[in-house]
Order: C-alpha cells, then structure tokens, then sequence
C-alpha cells in the first residue's frame, strides 16, 4: 500500500511538470520530430543581377543545386512588383515551380510596415496576391519585409494580421536568419570598387554564419517551448547563395540536420502563433521567447551589422588583418 502511495504522489508531479510555464505552451510534437528539422526559403524573387551572375544564370543555378542536394521543396517569397515584363522574371519564378518548389507573396513593392498605413500595406498585399493567385506552386503564405510587423505601434500590427486572415493567408514566418543580404551587399560593394573577394574564405563565412544562426534559434527553441521545432531557414534569391547553397546544405547535415520542406515545416502549431511583444519584429523563436520571459540573448547577434560588417573585411577582404 505504501509504494502504491508513493507511485501515486509521484505520478502526480509528472503530470503537472510544465518547463515552459505559460498557457499558451505548444504541444509537444511526435517523438519522430525530435530531431533537428529545417526548411529553406529565398525573399525577395526576383531580384536584379548581383556580383556574379546575370537573374538567369543564378536561377539556373539555384535549381541545379537544390536538385543535386536532394532538397524536397524550397519556397520563394516574391516581390511582383519588381517583375519586369520582357526581361525573364515571370519565366525565373516558373522555372522555380517547375523544379518542385513554391511561391508565396512578400508584398508587391517590399513597403516597411513601420512607415506605412495598414491600409496601404494591405493594399501592396492585394497587389501582389492578384499576381500569385491561380499560379503553379502558390501558397497562402505572406511574409513580411523586413520582418518588420508593426514594431511598437499595436494597432497597426493587430489591424495587418486581421487583414491577413481575412485574406486566408498566415505569416510566413522565419526562425534562423543571418543576414545574407548584407554578405551580398558588401559583396556587391566590394566587386564594383575593384576589391579582391577570398571566395573560399567567403564561403566558409556564409555558411559558418547560417549554421551557427541555426543551432542558436534550435537552442532558444527548445529554452523557450521545450522542444525542437521544425526551423525556417531565410535566403534571399542572391548571387552568393547560388555560389554557397550547396556546401550550407552539406554543413547543416553533417551536424545533424535534416532537410525538410517548407509545407511540413509550416505544419508545426508553433506556425499558427501570433505572439505579443512590445515590439514586433524580427524571428518568431525571438518574438516566442520574449513574449515567455526566456531571460538571456533571444537574437543572433551577427544580425547587427556592426558585428558582420568588421568580419567580412577581416575574413574575405583581409583589411585590418596583422
């Protein structure tokens, strides 16, 4: 009778257990999803010609090295206002879906929310649904530029997200970022002043950067709801992610990282949170972790550029280098 009680009691305290403490927690997911999960996706499709390809070699490209690496289906977030009517846009986008990946809007003309009306903002929405809906490969999916939701203006984050519901589309959330685009705007700089690029150092600097940005989001994921979630990779459709996708890819599995697509990454119920922060902006693993009081550093901080910039002159430019 007394080890029946004691069995009891101790029953009890494991029901009650709650690492995260919050009402809102996120169910557990399936002992199957356990390991570390990644989807990739690309803003900003299309963009114009970077440091070393023209749009259609880069497209190429992308395709070729997402196939080559087994990568079941990428998504690209598209600005259809910087599709250019003559010049190969709306083939790039198609050949994308012909490949087996997705499209989803990223606004028509990339506004920041910050320094819009929402009325105007999701009227740049329509603008860009208009254009994707009823294409191949399209998913009610928007993602904000910028990751900028509203910042401290409540009203105006509530009022978006309303309008996104109305419109039968979710947020496209991401959960590691690092920045590329800043990688291929100093790139870009540095080519057109005449400087010589390290590419092998250049190389291992995007990729070091996004794998350490995904350990970081996989470990505040599990700080802030007790568990791995299915992470959401940002690229951008840029010159140098056609240049390293491959070996980041490489990267991300030999440390133990499946590859899975973007509609099973968004499957997670942690994709259908709209968390309250007293700002809005940035990853939704930071917005999760601060809106449940994770103490520590919820951003990866080679997101600021006064981190990145002096590593880039260092390692790729070798300036200030003794």
């Amino acid at each position: 009778m007394i080890r029946l009680l004691l069995f009891i009691v101790a029953l009890m305290f494991v029901v009650r257990a709650d690492p995260v403490g919050n009402a809102n927690a996120v169910p557990s997911s399936p002992p199957q999803q356990a390991r570390k999960l990644i989807a990739i996706t690309f803003d900003d499709a299309p963009r114009a010609p970077g440091a070393f390809y023209t749009p259609a070699q880069r497209t190429e490209k992308l395709i070729a090295v997402l196939k080559e690496n087994r990568v079941p289906q990428a998504a690209f977030f598209v600005n259809s206002g910087r599709v250019n009517i003559g010049d190969g846009d709306e083939a790039r986008i198609a050949a994308y879906v012909a490949a087996g990946h997705v499209i989803a809007n990223h606004s028509a003309n990339h506004p920041r929310l910050m320094r819009t009306s929402a009325e105007d903002y999701l009227a740049d929405i329509d603008i860009g649904e208009k254009w994707l809906k009823g294409r191949p490969g399209y998913r009610p999916w928007f993602r904000y530029p910028f990751l900028d939701e509203g910042g401290r203006d409540k009203v105006k984050r509530d009022a978006v997200r309303a309008g996104l519901k109305a419109r039968g589309l979710r947020n496209g959330y991401v959960t590691v970022d690092g920045s590329d685009w800043n990688m291929e705007a100093l790139a870009v700089a540095a080519v057109k002043s005449g400087k010589t690029l390290d590419m092998d150092a250049f190389r291992d600097l995007y990729v070091e950067t996004h794998l350490q940005s995904a350990e970081f989001s996989d470990a505040l994921m599990v700080r802030t709801i007790g568990r791995s979630a299915p992470q959401v990779l940002l690229l951008h459709e840029t010159d140098i992610a056609a240049l390293f996708l491959g070996d980041l890819i490489a990267a991300l599995r030999a440390n133990g990282w499946d590859i899975v697509s973007c509609d099973d990454a968004f499957a997670d119920p942690i994709y259908n949170l709209m968390p309250d922060t007293p700002f809005a902006a940035g990853t939704l693993v930071e917005a999760m972790a601060w809106e449940r009081g994770i103490k520590g550093q919820r951003w990866y901080d080679r997101n600021d550029m006064d981190v990145a910039n002096p590593l880039f002159a260092l390692r790729v430019l070798h300036e200030g280098a003794q």
